[in-house]
């Protein structure tokens, strides 16, 4: 990798405290674009405070919940389905929050865990796989204490695409239908609030997402094994997009009743 493309992944004027970690390291646990600046920008609209049990749900290969960690102090369940409990161990371990951090292989569906047990729950670039049913978020929010904290930063488009009709051309010849599950901040909105089960507390798209997304894809291209096989049809769909449709959506909430 260039020291060019190091350099674009550290950006301390917008994520300082991502910018403290190696980007051959966060690459080398690549699942998602760009997962620290997703979760340093979410963290701004939660109340993450140490000692808190955090649930990192589609926890990936352990970035995130390292960052978590550090960052926050909290003490965090790394769940996830695809990355087995071994292998995220050792991120942790290597990183040294082994003390702080448990891996866990869970299906969102059917997460081992008791009802109130966790302060917060916090998802990057994965709840778009399995939170979108109507069923999920009264699911999900037993697993909350009373007044706890729900985030997620989750693809989004700009516009619904039942608004527009149609998945635009150049996101539908990338991820085809998958599409339809990346909501808009107002779906969101309405989708938590409608079951009186949370009060949202910030619902938004993330400012330039789209840059920061070509930013990382542009780096895993040149740095990951077949990278730029990969990332190419990615590149080229967020090029020809410009931010029109494509964004990030960060959106926070707290529990109102015990469930």
């Amino acid at each position: 990798m260039t020291a060019l493309e190091l350099a674009a992944l550290v950006r301390p004027d917008h994520y300082p405290r991502s910018s403290a970690y190696d980007p051959a390291w966060l690459l080398g646990l690549d699942m998602g674009p760009n997962p620290l600046w997703l979760l340093e920008d979410l963290a701004r609209d939660l109340d993450l405070r140490p000692g808190m049990r955090v649930l990192d749900l589609g926890s990936g290969k352990g970035a995130t919940s390292v960052f978590l960690a550090r960052e926050y102090g909290v003490q965090v369940v790394a769940a996830d389905w695809w990355v087995g409990a071994d292998e995220a161990a050792a991120v942790f371990a290597a990183a040294g929050v082994g003390g702080q951090v448990e891996a866990v292989r869970a299906e969102a569906h059917q997460l081992p865990f008791r009802e109130g047990s966790f302060d917060a729950i916090v998802s990057i670039d994965a709840f778009e796989y399995f939170g979108t049913a109507d069923s999920y978020l009264p699911y999900l929010v037993r697993f909350l204490r009373p007044g706890g904290q729900l985030g997620i930063a989750t693809p989004a488009l700009t516009r619904e695409v039942r608004e527009l009709g149609a998945i635009p051309p150049h996101i539908k010849a990338v991820v085809g239908w998958e599409a339809i599950a990346w909501h808009t901040p107002e779906w969101w909105r309405f989708q938590w609030e409608i079951t009186e089960l949370v009060t949202v507390t910030s619902a938004r798209l993330q400012e330039d997402a789209w840059r920061d997304w070509l930013l990382w894809s542009r780096a895993c291209a040149e740095h990951l094994p077949e990278g730029r096989a990969a990332q190419q049809p990615v590149i080229d769909m967020l090029t020809a997009d410009s931010g029109e449709y494509l964004s990030f959506a960060l959106v926070t909430a707290r529990t109102t009743a015990r469930t």
